[in-house]
């Protein structure tokens, strides 16, 4: 934080700052977690196109995972390739254009899930084109009528994958991967006993169904990639796990290393993404009121979702939290932050709170060395 505070201390506030050694020693802990599997970075964890292009320099990382077909499209035109799009898609716009384009469609891989979205993508491209697919393999754990993970795909059987893949062919796809991930453990950190449980469970049970789902689908389909995990999850596929099927894994918010991760037993990334606030008012004694910094994170509401002050002695007060225009902050530090000085956060997830800057002030040493236009800061926006 000290090392962020004399790099910025000329700048305005709000900012984002990107500690570049945290970034890189977090690239090199996600790879020795993978075990020599080739790393796939999720774009929507980074959404800063310089960050992506400094991963996808080393030897480690292989390919991007994007979150929406505009997007992929984007990144293609800029000179990316192999480019995943792991959530199904239904923009009428965006396929045209992939229909149009012959080095998109040679590059990008849509996912599918059903043979009902494969009807809806052969109808928007038209006859003959050739899209290339995956099939995206639910990988919760369902007990009776308790489904425990998230609603993700439908597909979950050898037989199911099977059905969407005979579907794909027969619009005249070609299904070239599937994609395993597995939310419990990549997304979730180990707060309760419930979750740790869940965990286990679903390490115990995957393996031999995610294997059997496989073998099926190498039975009528020439895969060129079988993905799996996230950052929480690298290790069940890595190094002796490799015997597990999957081709290659998939990581991204470890790179910035948000306080999701703060809760997990088995990593710990370094906090490289922060954002500054300043501060603007001095409401009371042991109260400073900071301006802007309601960057609150998708998922389940709750104060797992709310940033989180970097400095000892500061805290959210329970009933404001972090606000669109004001977050007041309290606790034995507040009256020692001076009126204007920039008070520091940890986003709680990742590349989610790269929507509220143009840039990121990229700090090796003590000295802003770069700034890293973000997606916004580029004009895009993808939903």
């Amino acid at each position: 934080m000290m090392r962020l505070d004399a790099a910025t201390r000329d700048l305005d506030a709000p900012l984002a700052a990107l500690d570049l050694a945290a970034f890189d020693a977090n690239a090199d802990d996600l790879e020795r977690r993978a075990g020599g599997l080739p790393i796939r970075v999720a774009s929507k964890s980074l959404r800063c196109r310089e960050a992506l292009g400094r991963v996808l320099s080393r030897p480690g990382w292989s390919g991007v995972m994007a979150y929406a077909l505009a997007e992929a499209l984007w990144l293609v035109g800029t000179g990316v390739r192999d480019v995943f799009v792991a959530y199904p898609t239904a923009s009428t716009s965006a396929l045209a254009e992939l229909a149009a384009d012959p080095l998109a469609l040679s590059e990008i891989t849509l996912a599918i899930d059903s043979a009902e979205h494969v009807a809806f993508l052969a109808q928007r491209v038209g006859p003959g084109v050739p899209l290339r697919v995956a099939i995206d393999v639910d990988c919760s754990v369902v007990l009776g009528r308790a489904h425990l993970g998230v609603r993700r795909s439908p597909v979950r059987t050898p037989a199911d994958a099977v059905a969407v893949v005979h579907a794909a062919q027969a619009a005249g796809f070609t299904v070239v991967g599937a994609m395993f991930y597995d939310a419990q453990v990549a997304g979730l950190p180990d707060a309760s006993p419930a979750i740790r449980w869940l965990k286990r469970r679903t390490l115990s049970e995957l393996p031999d169904r995610r294997a059997a789902v496989i073998d099926a689908l190498r039975a009528v389909a020439d895969l060129a990639f079988v993905n799996g995990g996230g950052t929480g999850s690298l290790e069940s596929f890595g190094g002796t796990a490799g015997g597990s099927g999957v081709t290659e894994v998939a990581a991204g918010s470890g790179l910035y290393g948000p306080t999701l991760f703060d809760g997990y037993r088995a990593f710990r990334p370094r906090p490289a993404l922060q954002f500054g606030l300043p501060a603007v008012r001095r409401p009371t004694p042991g109260v400073v009121t900071l301006f802007s910094g309601g960057y609150v994170a998708s998922g389940e509401p709750g104060w797992s979702r709310v940033p989180s002050p970097v400095a000892r002695g500061l805290r959210l007060t329970r009933t404001e939290a972090a606000g669109e225009v004001q977050t007041p902050v309290r606790g034995p530090a507040a009256d020692g932050v001076r009126m204007g000085e920039t008070v520091w956060f940890r986003g709680a997830k990742a590349g989610e709170l790269l929507e509220r800057f143009d840039g990121v002030h990229v700090v090796e040493a003590d000295a802003v060395t770069a700034i890293w236009p973000t997606y916004r800061g580029e004009g895009r926006n993808f939903g």
